[in-house]
């Protein structure tokens, strides 16, 4: 997933490539081309461990279902950027019970977002969450933070804002349970299916329980 730190690859591996250089060639007193091509290689190796990954790069789908995928692609890029807010936002509000519901927003919002990444099949469960609650927590949450520090405290606007964060609680904690809840309905079916399985092989009767005396003969 895209986040504040793309691109910051680039720039560790050359810093990497140019304090190894020096320390090659002066420090060693390796060869300087020689000293250059193992500088290059650590920097480029680096670039590449550091590289983010693409969304969903390993998943093989076609049809409806790539669109799909592209879909939750386009939404949890967006939405990155608003969890990092929410994380910002709780070390900017002084309130401590305001930023802790803050910081459960943050929290929530990576769940959602690890669920999406599991299964971006199911991204319609959570298209409300991530296309208006979280921008919206997001505003409000920095919204807060600006209110505490205005020299003419609005008490009357900053309960208003508080108690808004708290019903945006409550929204996400709707939105991660309903994706939760297509994990159970996923597993009700593959219970199902083993169990028609089970009965088809052995029958729709209990298998008599091992004989205790008989596993000790």
């Amino acid at each position: 997933m895209p986040s504040a730190w793309a691109g910051m690859n680039w720039i560790a591996g050359g810093a990497a490539a140019a304090i190894l250089l020096p320390v090659l060639a002066i420090g060693i007193g390796m060869p300087f081309w020689i000293a250059g091509i193992i500088s290059a290689a650590a920097g480029g190796g680096l670039v590449f461990v550091l590289s983010p990954r693409k969304l969903f790069e390993g998943l093989d789908a076609s049809g409806a279902a790539r669109g799909k995928i592209e879909f939750a692609r386009e939404l949890l890029t967006s939405a990155e950027p608003l969890a990092i807010r929410l994380e910002v936002a709780v070390s900017t509000i002084r309130t401590q019970a305001v930023a802790e519901r803050v910081r459960h927003l943050a929290r929530i919002s990576r769940e959602i977002f690890a669920g999406v990444e599991e299964d971006p099949l199911r991204v319609d469960r959570v298209r409300r969450f991530l296309t208006y609650y979280l921008p919206r927590a997001a505003d409000l949450a920095e919204a807060y933070a600006i209110l505490e520090k205005s020299g003419n405290r609005d008490t009357t606007r900053l309960v208003a804002t508080s108690d808004l964060i708290d019903r945006l609680d409550t929204a996400f904690s709707h939105y991660a349970t309903n994706l939760q809840e297509a994990d159970l309905g996923n597993l009700d079916i593959e219970l199902k299916l083993l169990k028609s399985s089970l009965d088809e092989d052995l029958g729709s009767s209990q298998i008599p329980a091992p004989d205790p005396g008989k596993r000790r003969a």
